[in-house]
C-alpha cells in the first residue's frame, strides 16, 4: 500500500527550546484506521496539527501524499467539540468547510446530501444546531470534515465528551463510513477501548520528551471486537503499556 502520512524525527517545540515530543517517526498506508494514545501532554494533539500544516514543526519532516486536486483538500480534521456556527443551518455549516475550494454551487449542495446521508441525518439540512442533540452535532462535524472528500481525516477526540451509549454508536457509524469512503484515519483518543476496537493499528506516544515507545497491532476482526476474549486481551496490554509509559514519566504523575 501507498503511504500517505509519513514523518521523520519529527520534534515540536512551542518556546524553541523544550521539545514536547522529538524524534518522532510514523507511516500511515492508504485506508488505513490507525488510533493514537498516550501520557497526558504527550503532544498527541499536537501532532495532528503539525500533520494538517496548523503549526509548524520545530525538527524534523512531515510528509502528506495525496492527490492534488482543486475541488478536494488533502486533510480534514474533526474536533471534540462540532464547534458548529449556531447562526448557520446544519446545511451551511456544512458548506463551510467547502468555501475557499473549487466546487460549483451544484457540487456543493450534492457533497452536503451525500455526507448527511452518509452520517444518517439526511432530513436534517434546514435544522439549527440548537435543536441536534450531542450526537447529532458530532455527526454534523464529521459530514463538514467529509465535505471536502479528504483523503485523510484527523481526528482529535471527536467522541470524548459523549455519553457511553451514543459514544458507542458512533464507533460503529465511523467505522462504516471508513469502510464506504476508503479514508485514512488517525484518531486520538484517551479511551483504550476506543482505539482498540476502531484501530488498525495503536500507537502509544510517551517519555519526556514524548516519542513513539510502543506500536500495537490488534490483528482481530472487527465483528469479534467490543467483548471477545482477544479483544479484551489486547486492551489489557496496551493499557499495560500506558501504564508503564505514564509510572516512567515524572510530568504525569
Amino acid at each position: 500500500m501507498a503511504t500517505v502520512i509519513q514523518t521523520e524525527n519529527l520534534a515540536v517545540s512551542f518556546d524553541g527550546v523544550t521539545p514536547v515530543f522529538e524524534g518522532l517517526t510514523l507511516a500511515i498506508e492508504k485506508g488505513e484506521f490507525v488510533s493514537l494514545v498516550g501520557v497526558s501532554g504527550a503532544g498527541k494533539s499536537t501532532l495532528l496539527r503539525v500533520i494538517a500544516d496548523l503549526i509548524p514543526a520545530f525538527k524534523g519532516s512531515v510528509r502528506v501524499d495525496t492527490p492534488n486536486d482543486p475541488t478536494r483538500r488533502a486533510i480534514a480534521m474533526v474536533f471534540q467539540a462540532a464547534n458548529l456556527m449556531p447562526w448557520r443551518s446544519v446545511e451551511d455549516n456544512i458548506t463551510l468547510g467547502l468555501e475557499g475550494i473549487d466546487v460549483s454551487d451544484r457540487l456543493k449542495k450534492e457533497r452536503v446530501r451525500w455526507t448527511l446521508d452518509l452520517v444518517g441525518l439526511g432530513a436534517y439540512a434546514d435544522r439549527w444546531p440548537y435543536q441536534l442533540s450531542g450526537g447529532q452535532q458530532q455527526r454534523i462535524g464529521i459530514a463538514r470534515a467529509l465535505a471536502v472528500d479528504p483523503d485523510i481525516l484527523l481526528m482529535d477526540e471527536p467522541f470524548g465528551s459523549l455519553d457511553a451509549i451514543t459514544r458507542n454508536a458512533l464507533q460503529d457509524e465511523l467505522l462504516q463510513i471508513w469502510k464506504e469512503t476508503g479514508k485514512s484515519i488517525l484518531f486520538v483518543t484517551h479511551d483504550i477501548e476506543e482505539a482498540v476496537y476502531l484501530g488498525d493499528r495503536v500507537l502509544l506516544l510517551g517519555g519526556e520528551p514524548a516519542h513513539i515507545i510502543n506500536e500495537y497491532s490488534i490483528g482481530i476482526e472487527r465483528a469479534e471486537r467490543r467483548e471477545s476474549e482477544a479483544f479484551l486481551r489486547k486492551v489489557e496490554k496496551v493499557r499495560g503499556g500506558l501504564q508503564h509509559a505514564i509510572n516512567a514519566t515524572p510530568s504525569a504523575h
